[in-house]
């Protein structure tokens, strides 16, 4: 569909304008692959995240830990204790299984809720950063997303990656 709608573009422009007015287009891509890669505030949003999540992380590897305790001690002393003993164990140990998936599977869910706002804001921040830079630089088009081939005369990503370092971004709020 993307593919479908590039073309489209293209073919509109090359049959509304003269050759001359064509040549004259200003037309830049940006490769949102290595912008996502290489920005700062991925990296900052990254870090962000893994300092929320710790604790949680630490919960789940201390509730993993007491698990395999419980597993060790059943299967170590299964023939020494009682049968009531071992069932109570064995029992205590699910438990444990399906407490700890139940930990795991909320936590990854909040992981990828989280990543995804972060992502929503880095993504709002980037758009910005192009559209300033289409105005600025006097583009006609800026392409990114599913572009098959463009050449490095046409590439602005290093210009949107330079516009969103820390120390240009601070530049900009003045």
């Amino acid at each position: 569909m993307k593919k479908y709608h590039f073309y489209l573009i293209v073919g509109l422009l090359c049959s509304v304008f003269s050759p001359s007015v064509v040549a004259e287009l200003k037309i830049g891509f940006v490769n949102i692959v290595k912008v996502m890669d290489k920005a700062p505030q991925v990296k900052r949003a990254n870090n962000r995240l893994k300092r929320e999540l710790a604790p949680r992380r630490e919960e789940i590897a201390t509730a993993k830990q007491e698990l395999r305790k419980k597993e060790k001690r059943l299967a170590k002393d299964a023939t020494i204790m009682s049968e009531q003993q071992v069932r109570k164990l064995s029992r205590d140990v699910r438990e444990k299984r399906r407490e700890l998936a139940r930990l795991q599977d909320e936590f990854q869910e909040d992981i990828n809720i989280r990543r995804n706002e972060e992502l929503d804001k880095i993504h709002q921040v980037i758009t910005q950063v192009i559209r300033e830079l289409g105005k600025s630089s006097k583009y006609d088009l800026i392409l990114s997303d599913g572009v098959l081939f463009w050449s490095k005369r046409i590439d602005i990503t290093d210009q949107v990656l330079r516009r969103l370092s820390p120390s240009r971004r601070r530049h900009n709020r003045r």
